[in-house]
């Protein structure tokens, strides 16, 4: 490693090369399960990967999810497996921590300089025994959680984080900050945590890209009409999520946030920020009606006396078995279903109260809820953004990235050598996704066999 004029450390670039001299590698942006799908893929064909992740740990949107519909299999167990492989494939080179800087080249040779940032601890070194989180006197709200959980200044994003090597965040670490505590050093058996750690500079030579780089949630904050994140124990689906989950904040109880009872009430609401032209984002987020049949089947079986009440325009169930999973969630849970739109909701004591209308019986209707579940609204990552402006890529108005073709080429660009995965393209469901990452892989691995 080398030390530039700007004092940041250099990693020499890496990676196969073909009989020709180009690069015979695939760089993956994004280790969601699209990245990682994609990822193996080429790797499994006998070709270097390097995959790399703006998180301290792969397993993307997925990671955080608690069961998948519609057979409610455990999200973690079909996950974890996958994690564990890709980190230990001999194919796959793994940059978490880190992003995409500069892309330079073409089709065949391109150039890509990656920045890790520090994470203040030596992962070589590192065991992973967790003393370090355990002692560690600083908790913040945990992002990773949604806001309904905490986490500590050093911290791994999940119990089965692939790499299971912590992160200090140094913007909430007091030894950063003030120059005080460092019980995490101090405490540390191998001596793995190094606050003099630099962010370093990898340039990697590659063949081909492929931009796996997901989706982000529409803001609770964004919409005045559901509390705009203000109100106490309205939640977003993804919170929710973690409220389900066995590794989640409360070990998959469903707990509401301000006072951890147990809520016997709870109102979903589908569509929020989704299909409003007017005030937010037009477009459908196409998994939302299965989240929701999922998230009430869930709290149904957890909270046995509990009443599930579900806010929607109309459902969208098109894949294979979702429309019989919405209609056991109706007729076997009890799930509520009110055609109509939430008016408005406010605090009212102990309770949410919830304004809407029911269109079916043509009555308004009012709910004294204990939670509040909104499905917002799937938007395209920050990230994606950035990297279709570095690429020149198009995207649509929202912000997706368009492929070449929407019916015969949808995971290639017009730009060679850069192909699409997942739902950087816009929303999809796991199945759909890891088909669509596949086909990048496909298309990636066919470029490699004319180098």
């Amino acid at each position: 490693m080398t030390a530039g004029r700007d004092g940041v450390t250099r990693s020499p670039a890496t990676g196969g090369h073909s009989s020709s001299g180009l690069p015979s590698s695939v760089l993956v942006v994004g280790a969601g399960i699209a990245g990682m799908q994609a990822a193996l893929d080429v790797a499994d064909a006998g070709y270097e990967a390097v995959l790399v992740e703006r998180l301290p740990s792969i397993g993307g949107r997925m990671a955080q999810l608690s069961e998948t519909f519609p057979t409610l299999d455990c999200a973690q167990c079909i996950l974890t497996p996958r994690t564990v492989e890709v980190g230990h494939h001999e194919q796959i080179r793994l940059l978490t921590y880190a992003e995409v800087e500069e892309i330079q080249g073409q089709a065949g040779d391109f150039r890509v300089r990656v920045r890790r940032r520090p994470a203040y601890v030596d992962w070589e070194a590192c065991t992973g025994c967790g003393l370090c989180q355990e002692k560690c006197p600083t908790t913040v709200v945990s992002e990773f959680e949604r806001g309904v959980g905490k986490r500590k200044a050093i911290y791994t994003l999940s119990p089965q984080a692939v790499p299971n090597k912590p992160v200090i965040d140094a913007t909430h670490c007091l030894h950063v900050q003030r120059d005080r505590c460092g019980a995490c050093q101090k405490l540390c058996p191998v001596g793995a945590v190094d606050f003099d750690q630099q962010e370093s500079v990898v340039e990697i030579p590659c063949a081909a890209i492929i931009l796996a780089t997901g989706y982000s949630l529409y803001g609770l904050e964004r919409m005045p009409e559901y509390g705009g994140g203000r109100v106490p124990d309205v939640i977003d689906a993804l919170a929710f999520e973690r409220l389900l989950s066995s590794s989640g904040p409360t070990a998959g109880q469903i707990r509401r946030p301000s006072d951890g009872r147990e809520p016997r009430e709870v109102v979903f609401i589908q569509c929020a920020g989704s299909r409003d032209p007017r005030g937010h984002l037009s477009y459908c987020s196409k998994i939302c009606c299965m989240v929701t049949a999922k998230q009430a089947t869930l709290y149904r079986h957890r909270v046995h006396g509990g009443q599930a009440y579900v806010f929607y325009i109309d459902i969208r169930a098109a894949g294979k078995g979702y429309d019989e999973f919405t209609q056991r969630a109706m007729e076997d849970e009890d799930v509520v279903y009110l055609r109509g739109k939430v008016s408005r909701l406010f605090r009212d004591r102990d309770h949410v109260i919830v304004w809407g209308a029911d269109t079916l019986s043509n009555r308004q209707v009012q709910i004294a809820a204990d939670l509040v579940v909104v499905a917002p609204a799937l938007q395209p990552h920050p990230e994606t953004a950035r990297l279709a402006q570095m690429l020149d890529l198009p995207t649509d108005e929202h912000g997706w990235l368009l492929p070449l073709d929407s019916n015969l080429r949808p995971v290639e660009t017009r730009r060679p050598g850069i192909f699409l995965a997942g739902s950087a393209t816009g929303p999809m469901d796991i199945p759909e996704t890891v088909a669509h990452a596949s086909g990048a892989a496909a298309q990636a691995l066919k470029l490699l066999s004319r180098c």
